[in-house]
């Protein structure tokens, strides 16, 4: 019997996580063992896996897509976190054997703006450029720190004002928004792949941080556009990948990882 904690990561596809790598760093900042898997799961298939990897005994799970939807419907309980996102990404196993569902990909962010890149947001002017399901994961964390706006604009205007009347902030249409903004952050699927979110390019003038929540290897093509049209400083979402596993890990074994090294770390290795 391995009484070594196990946790993973389900999603597909998954072979490219950095997951496992994230967490064996945490472990050993905490000076323990664990084991941290990749699990490549279907869709038919993803509520089985689940019941039967805590059932063998599972300590924790990740989640990551496209099954965070279900993540979240699957759990005994959801909080408050999982429950404004509609989405968990951390799935814990509680004394009593159920499931809790959480949401770090929020606090995640926030975490590497205000921490790693030292940008507080409180009294800010946020830009959330995308209105899908990464975006409305951190709405909330967001507006917890107090920024003086936050407007959400999409190229399909209609998605952003339902999430801008859930929130209870503003929606814009992409071609009509004007620059002042502290934050822009981009939330759209598109950038790794060459793409950028269709808004006047003056947006970014003035900006002191352009932030995208993908990354890749070398500065995305949002981080790209952003810099060339006038933003002071870019990211990528190397940073709140490492902060959202973080707080999973903390919410699993109650240890509290420094980030900045993690961070440091896997930017050396790609």
């Amino acid at each position: 019997m391995n009484d070594t904690p196990l946790y993973a990561v389900f999603g597909n596809p998954i072979a490219h996580s950095k997951s496992p790598q994230i967490h064996q760093m945490f472990a050993a900042q905490e000076g323990v063992s664990v084991r941290y898997e990749r699990r490549l799961s279907q869709p038919d298939a993803f509520a089985r896996d689940i019941a039967a990897f805590f059932a063998g005994g599972g300590a924790g799970a990740n989640v990551t897509l496209p099954f965070k939807i279900q993540a979240a419907e699957l759990a005994h309980e959801t909080s408050p976190r999982a429950r404004a996102a509609g989405a968990a990404n951390t799935l814990i196993r509680l004394s009593d054997g159920l499931i809790l569902a959480d949401n770090t990909d929020g606090i995640g962010l926030v975490s590497d703006i205000t921490q790693n890149l030292g940008f507080p947001l409180a009294g800010k002017r946020i830009l959330i450029l995308g209105a899908g399901g990464a975006v409305r994961g951190v709405l909330q964390p967001l507006l917890d720190e107090n920024p003086a706006e936050i407007v959400i604009a999409n190229r399909t205007h209609e998605k952003a004002q339902a999430l801008a009347r859930q929130f209870g902030i503003a929606a814009e249409q992409t071609d009509r928004l004007k620059n002042g903004f502290d934050l822009i952050v981009n939330g759209t699927s598109g950038s790794l792949g060459g793409q950028v979110p269709a808004v006047p390019a003056a947006v970014y003038a003035g900006c002191a941080l352009a932030y995208d929540m993908a990354y890749g290897d070398t500065a995305t093509a949002f981080q790209t556009a952003a810099a060339l049209a006038g933003a002071a400083h870019t990211a990528g979402g190397l940073g709140m990948l490492v902060c959202q596993a973080a707080a999973s890990y903390r919410l699993w074994r109650g240890f509290a990882p420094d980030t900045a090294p993690v961070v440091a770390a896997l930017g050396k290795a790609v």
